[in-house]
């Protein structure tokens, strides 16, 4: 194995696209961008030195490179993965970047020889030229082979990121989590903007008010454990508060933006409970929620 592994990326879509720009800026050769689409992976070899040759896979064969990385949707990735095994002249490193699937999706390349693992940054790409920024400092959990995992802990630390290790059986309950904290996070700040926008305020302008305070939680998070982050209604135990927030809530928002709320707000009383808040206002709240949720029905 060199030290630089020169690179091939199959699949130049948003994390594929954001993984060949970044670690062509630090150094690595990106030898070749399997793609179906064309156009997309020329996008994203204009931004690359020296440019890589796009591929498709009926070329497979043709690859030397000493890594693969399987960046493709998780639909696909055991199909690319057969046509490698069937193809490939020699024995790279390769590795999908896949949240959920552990490296046993890669079983047919381990079979004829190849080391195999996965590769997952836990970062929000929604553009390939932003998310070649974001893996800096960012989180990436590997698992795989342990020549496999040699060469992964060497990609994260050159593209400045961190690495963590967990069992191959629990990927899919690691993705959950990072769905939870990411994509439901989204749809919880939608959830928030829809009730704003109950005020009069349009969407537009609800997004940009709330940020800042979202910002803010983020930033005790990063200073203090999720009890002590929480603040608010929930953590000063206030009923009165939360009664009125039921009723406004039921008058002005979905059902679905109510049920959001009240679960949450379980979870809060949760929390609320480790902080010593008032035992008795937190069980008059229960009662409050468990009642509102019936009332859904």
């Amino acid at each position: 194995m060199a030290s630089i592994p020169n690179i091939t990326i199959i699949g130049a879509g948003r994390l594929g696209g954001a993984l060949a720009i970044a670690l062509a800026r630090k150094n690595f050769i990106i030898e070749n961008l399997a793609a179906r689409n064309f156009e997309a992976a020329e996008k994203i070899e204009k931004l690359i030195e020296p440019r890589p040759k796009i591929i498709t896979e009926n070329e497979f064969s043709e690859i030397t490179s000493d890594v693969i990385l399987i960046t493709t949707q998780d639909s696909e990735i055991e199909k690319v993965a057969n046509r490698l095994a069937k193809t490939i002249n020699n024995k790279p490193q390769i590795f999908h970047t896949s949240g959920s699937l552990s490296s046993e999706i890669l079983k047919d390349l381990k079979a004829v020889g190849c080391p195999t693992g996965s590769i997952h940054p836990l970062v929000s790409i929604s553009d390939a030229r932003l998310g070649a920024e974001r893996f800096a400092d960012a989180y990436f959990c590997i698992e795989g082979d342990e020549d496999a995992l040699v060469t992964a802990k060497k990609i994260v630390e050159m593209l400045g990121g961190k690495s963590f290790s967990i069992a191959a059986e629990y990927k899919a309950l690691y993705h959950a989590s990072a769905v939870t904290a990411c994509g439901h996070l989204v749809a919880l700040v939608d959830a928030a903007i829809e009730m704003l926008t109950g005020c009069g305020l349009n969407e537009k302008d609800a997004q940009k008010i709330l940020l800042p305070l979202i910002g803010s939680t983020v930033g005790n998070l990063e200073k203090q454990n999720t009890a002590q982050a929480l603040t608010g209604t929930f953590a000063r135990a206030d009923a009165g508060t939360l009664d009125k927030h039921i009723k406004i809530l039921r008058e002005t928002v979905s059902p679905e933006a109510l049920e959001i709320y009240l679960q949450l707000g379980m979870r809060s009383l949760q929390l609320a409970e480790t902080r010593n808040a008032n035992r008795e206002n937190i069980e008059k709240m229960r009662g409050q929620i468990l009642l509102a949720k019936t009332n859904l029905k």
